[in-house]
């Protein structure tokens, strides 16, 4: 075979091509499953909500709103630092925000869906879902430096929607919490419980 150089003496060229073959294929069929490193799941596992993995619905989305503005706020901050404020727009140098954007907002929308689906026992909590959903939408499209914006400015003005956030996740949790208290359980719920 021609460029193909044995290993060794032993070792005919047909076996070694045996051998990648047979490495290949069991490759191939190991599981894909997130890697574990100490106990602790790997990122394919928990990226969207690391600190709610395996919570309800809400918890995974009111996790997910910072943590994925966070990822994007970063990528930002690396474009800022390698081409300066002033250029980090000019072409394709934000493009890896820009990509960002697009990636978070399909990670957060199954998440999204579900803690509307456990909101749905309220016309104000399901409201104010909607409005954290707008406010992080709007604060992932502001992430790009404004013309004459200082660093303190943008500093301050990047760092403001975690505020705003946590605002929200409070009104979400308090209105759900009054509903809890407050809503008698339908007449089958209160049947299944006696029992």
């Amino acid at each position: 075979m021609r460029g193909f150089r044995s290993p060794g003496p032993n070792v005919s060229p047909i076996q070694s091509l045996v051998a990648v073959v047979a490495l290949s294929v069991a490759a191939l069929a190991a599981p894909a499953a997130a890697e574990t490193i100490g106990g602790n799941p790997g990122p394919a596992h928990n990226y969207v909500c690391p600190n709610a993995d395996g919570k309800p619905a809400l918890e995974c989305y009111f996790d997910a709103v910072p943590h994925l503005y966070t990822m994007c706020k970063h990528i930002k901050g690396i474009e800022i630092i390698e081409f300066g404020y002033e250029h980090s727009m000019e072409g394709t140098h934000g493009a890896k925000t820009e990509s960002c954007v697009v990636k978070q907002k399909l990670n957060l929308a199954k998440p999204y869906q579900a803690a509307l689906k456990d909101a749905a026992v309220s016309k104000q909590a399901v409201d104010a879902m909607q409005g954290l959903q707008a406010d992080w939408l709007a604060a992932m499209v502001a992430l790009a430096w404004q013309t004459g914006e200082s660093d303190d400015d943008y500093k301050a003005r990047t760092l403001a929607p975690y505020e705003k956030f946590k605002e929200r996740i409070a009104g979400i949790k308090a209105i759900l919490a009054i509903v809890t208290t407050k809503t008698t359980p339908a007449p089958a719920a209160r049947e299944k419980a006696k029992r």
